[in-house]
């Protein structure tokens, strides 16, 4: 199984290269046959409600949802707000300064980078308009799993594609993934979504859509998002600061082999501390190598993704209590919280 996150392969479809990876499909151009999102008729009582529910959806959320494009590739982002601020994931735009940002009624724009977070895989661009078509916000911390998600991008740059499915589950920490909680779905998401938003029955975005675990390359109906609250968190840092600030507690860790820890008596949940940086605030506040963090503060830890996750709703200085164990015994400690270098 392959976790696929821009262009980590490549194949030859009748002659057209094509980008394998959720991000960046291959520079395949693919001419609308119009400059608009076609205007629909209201939906006939005869049809059935979730039908109605994702006609209306698509109709409302298109416009918002463009094509960003560099020199290599392209992939999706969504207009957060109307001075054409807008969110798309940051391994759409790599290290360029500049990007090319195409519109659902066809105007091309070239959009700046304000600012981007690898390790979220969240970057924000701005172009020169102050009328955006804008997405309107949810909140990620009500989603509910079995609700309804309909992902808008632009896949293999057939542009403005609408797939429909559910969320099927929340807080995931995908393994081989350096993210965690995310929203897993299986709305249709391939190479070219990356960056594009996932929506909710509301036609509210729950999520910027981020990678996908495939055994062939293409969808499989095991895509993931990251919740739109993390993203709205860091936009307006960057906005606000031009940078991201983020606590840093200075340790590499991963999840635990359950057939190990079942074999030397270890906890089967949590997070093992592989190595602690020198005089990092794990190092100060006592942290050590093959130490399992279970929790912290009031909060269990049962794989790395979610340690990742709950860190990153803490602030610089921030000190926390981490309960962990240490040769099968359970231990307190306590750690001032450093900031993370600026990428």
């Amino acid at each position: 199984m392959r976790i696929e996150r821009g262009a980590l392969a490549l194949t030859f479809v009748a002659g057209i290269g094509v980008g394998i990876g959720v991000g960046v499909a291959g520079r395949t151009t693919i001419t609308p046959a119009y400059a608009e999102p076609p205007s629909l008729s209201t939906p006939s009582a005869s049809q059935p409600q979730e039908e109605e529910t994702v006609i209306r959806v698509a109709r409302q959320a298109t416009p918002s949802v463009v094509s960003v494009s560099r020199q290599g590739g392209s992939g999706s982002g969504v207009f957060i707000r109307r001075d054409g601020v807008l969110l798309t994931n940051a391994h759409v735009v790599g290290n360029a300064r500049s990007v090319t940002v195409r519109l659902a009624d066809g105007r091309r724009f070239t959009g700046t980078v304000a600012g981007r977070d690898p390790t979220m895989d969240i970057a924000v661009v701005r172009i020169p308009l102050n009328d955006a078509p804008v997405a309107p916000i949810g909140d990620s911390d009500r989603l509910q799993v079995g609700q309804m998600a309909i992902a808008i991008g632009n896949p293999l740059g057939l542009e403005r594609t609408v797939t429909t499915g559910v969320v099927s589950a929340i807080n995931r920490s995908p393994r081989g993934l350096e993210l965690g909680g995310l929203i897993q779905t299986d709305a249709a998401i391939n190479p070219g979504n990356s960056g594009g938003p996932l929506f909710d029955s509301r036609g509210n975005v729950i999520g910027i859509n981020t990678a996908i675990f495939s055994t062939t390359g293409g969808n499989v109906g095991l895509g993931f998002a990251i919740p739109i609250n993390m993203a709205k968190d860091i936009a307006e840092q960057v906005l606000t600061t031009g940078q991201v600030r983020r606590a840093f507690l200075g340790v590499v860790f991963a999840d635990i082999v359950p057939e190990m820890a079942e074999r030397l008596g270890y906890p089967t949940e949590g997070a093992v501390v592989v190595q602690v940086q020198p005089g990092s605030p794990a190092a100060r506040g006592g942290l050590q190598e093959n130490d399992i963090i279970t929790r912290v503060n009031d909060t269990p830890i049962t794989t790395m993704g979610e340690l990742r996750a709950v860190l990153r709703g803490r602030e610089p200085g921030e000190t926390v209590r981490l309960t962990i164990n240490r040769n099968r015994q359970p231990r307190t400690l306590t750690v001032r919280l450093g900031q993370a270098p600026v990428e």
